[in-house]
């Protein structure tokens, strides 16, 4: 009889600083992985995406003590509340050719070492395109997949964070039974997390264009998935509607899914103390981003005086 309130209550808006709010964006590492958290401060990110490597080639070289000294002891490492990766977009753990499947794994597992020496607590990652085999065969093969990835690195800290998929072409991961799917049946679930997509959820379907859709959307999430899965948020408009399996990001507000989304996500308790990005168009100066990430912040209720 208490539940409804019990449930208004756990997702009731919660005011607080701006300067504690886990948000930013994915920032570039071009220059030298620490250059990312220049930029990231810059426009007052608070929290930060990065790749650990250059995210359109397969392998780099080992890092250096100096470089993963550069990254830790940044002075303004402290400032950032919140830091992860994102593995490169090569990687596929549903590949169907043996060379690519190989390198998929090796470049995984590379990935997952260098964030664990940059000490990221999660590395997100598409879960794979079965590329016509059927999705049977390719989640068997992505949960084969990270088995073996994770036996590679046992003492590894660093988890991998599922995203979720828009559902274009044969990807996996673009309804919520998919990625439980996949959790469920690793040896190893308690070093898999979730990062849930915006424009990639609304693209695969599910509607979060206004606070009930959401909290809707979150409550199929939670049982799924479970709650305590969700560790990062990609805040995305997107430039296809709903239900168009279309990945195309656009800027907050600009696209098909609305502010009351974002608002929603902003202002609720529960997103409270998950880091939540941007990966919307920009160019080097960042002023999309600043423009963004304002819009988001706009969205926050003022706190009572």
């Amino acid at each position: 009889m208490n539940q409804p309130r019990l449930e208004q209550r756990a997702h009731s808006a919660i005011r607080i600083p701006h300067s504690k709010i886990l948000l930013g964006a994915h920032m570039s590492i071009s220059g030298g992985l620490h250059t990312s958290i220049e930029r990231a401060r810059s426009i007052n990110c608070t929290a930060m995406q990065i790749f650990v490597k250059n995210n359109m080639q397969w392998f780099a070289r080992p890092l250096t003590p100096k470089e993963i000294a550069a990254f830790l002891n940044h002075t303004q490492r402290g400032e950032l509340l919140s830091i992860f990766a994102h593995a490169n977009y090569l990687i596929n753990l549903a590949a169907t050719n043996p060379q690519f499947h190989a390198n998929s794994l090796r470049a995984l597992s590379e990935e997952l070492i260098r964030a664990d020496q940059l000490k990221l607590p999660f590395l997100v990652l598409h879960p794979g395109a079965h590329l016509g085999a059927g999705e049977e065969a390719g989640l068997e093969k992505i949960i084969g997949s990270i088995n073996r990835v994770f036996r590679r690195i046992p003492k590894v800290k660093t988890r991998i964070a599922l995203e979720t998929t828009a559902g274009q072409g044969s990807c996996l991961g673009h309804t919520f039974e998919q990625i439980a799917y996949i959790i469920s049946r690793v040896r190893e679930p308690e070093r898999l997390g979730v990062c849930l997509d915006t424009a990639h959820v609304f693209a695969a379907g599910y509607d979060i264009s206004s606070e009930s859709a959401f909290r809707k959307t979150l409550r199929e999430f939670d049982r799924v998935i479970g709650r305590d899965r969700l560790v990062a948020i990609h805040v995305n408009d997107s430039k296809t509607a709903r239900g168009s399996r279309v990945d195309r990001h656009e800027h907050i507000g600009k696209g098909k899914i609305g502010l009351d989304a974002f608002g929603f996500i902003m202002g609720n308790r529960r997103f409270h103390k998950i880091p939540k990005v941007l990966e919307t168009p920009k160019g080097k100066d960042l002023v999309e981003d600043v423009e963004n990430l304002k819009t988001l912040r706009g969205l926050i209720k003022p706190a009572p005086h």
